[in-house]
């Protein structure tokens, strides 16, 4: 009895040992003495006990190597690209994907190296931060073409980063700073001149404004004095002593200004003896043919009330 549940145990042992999980988006690869035998999918599965063996599991999920590469622009810059390549195992060719390819993401990796180096040195620097699409479907094609046999399928290729030398860098970010203070020159520039012809026009149409109150202000001035001759004409009084009494009437309108302010200091020093002599004389004129023509005035308002 003892030996015989010795023998059922180890025959259990033997079947649960048969038993093996596949986990989900996993493929497994059975051999049979070193020999493919199937793939296994997703789930409880069975193998032969003491024959049958797990080669290994292949995950089906989609998988992204980043690769580094190193090369030189058209214009002799190094130049440093990520480059990401997402790619998954075909359920349908898991046999090519386990057994053809010793080292996959080796082999991928010198597949993106040569084509990088294939396209990047036929672009300038600056083609290369524009055309970098252009660059990743380049890879994406090559290696989609180039991985298909061993039963690896190619999502796709991204560049995901571009830095090139430091110097460079440094040279790009001077030249892009050189070009905005450039564009900023020139906007304040525009800015000044605008500033200075408009303070120009306005300046311009202050002075035409100034002069044309000026002129209208002579021009009452010079009608004041028309009206004021002729209204002395009417009296009886002719220009010459119109001209007189209208001086004399200025003279104290000027000195009724000055006295105005107390303030203010008048001097009138004459050239010489003889033009102060003259100068007083030419004032005792004016002011006696200004009551001259006061009486004379008032005569005739006299004789018109008669």
């Amino acid at each position: 009895m003892p030996g015989t549940y010795i023998i059922i145990v180890l025959i259990l042992i033997i079947i649960v040992s048969g038993l093996f999980i596949v986990k989900q988006q996993t493929a497994a690869v059975i051999e049979r003495f070193g020999k493919f035998q199937s793939v296994r999918k997703a789930g409880l599965q069975l193998k032969i006990p003491l024959i049958d063996r797990i080669a290994g599991r292949v995950s089906l999920r989609i998988q992204q190597l980043d690769v580094i590469v190193e090369t030189k622009t058209k214009d002799d810059v190094f130049v440093h690209l990520k480059i990401s390549v997402q790619f998954l195992i075909q359920p349908d060719h898991v046999y090519n994907a386990f057994y053809k390819l010793q080292s996959p993401h080796e082999q991928i990796t010198a597949f993106i190296f040569d084509t990088v180096r294939a396209e990047v040195p036929k672009m300038i620097l600056d083609d290369v931060f524009v055309k970098k699409e252009e660059i990743a479907l380049a890879i994406q094609r090559e290696l989609k073409a180039a991985m298909l046999a061993y039963g690896y399928d190619i999502i796709k290729a991204l560049v995901t980063d571009i830095d090139p030398d430091e110097k460079v860098k440094i040279a790009m970010n001077r030249i892009n700073a050189s070009e905005r203070e450039k564009v900023a020159a020139q906007y304040e520039g525009d800015a000044q001149r605008i500033l200075i012809v408009e303070r120009a026009k306005a300046e311009a149409e202050s002075k035409r404004l100034q002069g044309m109150g000026i002129a209208d202000q002579r021009r009452e001035i010079a009608r004041g004095l028309e009206d004021s001759v002729d209204i002395l004409n009417k009296v009886g009084i002719n220009s010459q002593e119109a001209s007189a009494l209208i001086i004399v009437t200025q003279h104290y309108d000027t000195l009724q200004a000055i006295g105005a302010d107390t303030n203010s200091n008048l001097i009138l020093l004459p050239n010489s003896p003889q033009a102060g002599s003259n100068m007083l004389n030419e004032m005792v004129a004016s002011f006696t043919a200004a009551n001259q023509i006061g009486e004379s005035m008032k005569r005739q308002n006299r004789k018109k009330k008669e």
